[in-house]
């Protein structure tokens, strides 16, 4: 095996909320918490490459169409999932439990859904850079507000 360090995929690197510049570094200063100021806060920048993470004010706003377009696939997911299985039925509470089910399960998912929305959304607009050690990260200072850094 060569010195270069093989590098994740974007899927890998994107589900496990890594820096989309380098997809070696966490996005994220904490495990999954269920606290969510916690589970939420971010590094500043890469521990690796150094590629900011927040890149303007007001930047993981879109994170929440992510979000969305998330559940409503998971919660289609598990709908045809309990239809496979156990089935649907106007004459029972069937799905009316399917939905409790996917209520809780959704609640349970949250926080992870929260943080790969982010990597997500970092991800469409910092580029993979498989040279990063040769390349420096952009500057974006001019774009950030430090009285308003995390102020999301």
């Amino acid at each position: 095996m060569s010195d270069k360090k093989m590098n994740r995929g974007y899927l890998a690197s994107s589900l496990g909320c890594r820096c989309p510049r380098c997809r070696e570094g966490k996005l994220f200063q904490y495990p999954i918490s269920i606290s969510l100021k916690k589970n939420m806060q971010m590094n500043k920048n890469c521990a690796v490459c150094g590629q900011a993470t927040e890149i303007e004010v007001g930047f993981y706003y879109g994170t929440s169409y992510v979000s969305y377009v998330l559940t409503v696939a998971l919660s289609v997911a598990t709908l045809v999932a309990w239809w496979a299985i156990i089935g649907l039925s106007t004459d029972d509470n069937r799905f009316f439990w399917w939905m409790g089910s996917n209520a809780v399960l959704l609640l349970l998912l949250q926080p992870w859904l929260m943080r790969l929305s982010r990597s997500l959304w970092i991800s469409w607009f910092v580029k993979f850079d498989p040279d990063w050690k040769d390349h420096q990260p952009e500057d974006v200072s001019e774009r950030l507000n430090p009285d308003h850094g995390n102020n999301w």
